[in-house]
């Protein structure tokens, strides 16, 4: 029966420290904006390509969208 005892106490502990870190991230403002993060992913950034298409995008040529990446110089 002192083991049901001290496992109660032991979650309400654990359920106030949560309450306590959420209490705090409100405080923090951890939760002000939710949108752009994931509308961020949509747009791309043009810095984050893999090094393969930014060697394409450096190459002049005339059409880049007809560019192929098999060929060689």
């Amino acid at each position: 029966m002192s083991v049901l005892v001290i496992l109660i106490l032991a979650s309400l502990g654990l359920a106030l420290l949560f309450l306590a870190a959420f209490i705090w991230s409100v405080q923090t403002g951890q939760f002000e904006d939710t949108t752009t993060p994931s509308l961020r992913i949509l747009g791309g950034d043009p810095d984050s390509s893999p090094p393969a298409i930014k060697s394409l995008r450096t190459k002049s040529s005339p059409c880049p969208e007809k560019t192929n990446p098999t060929q060689t110089d």
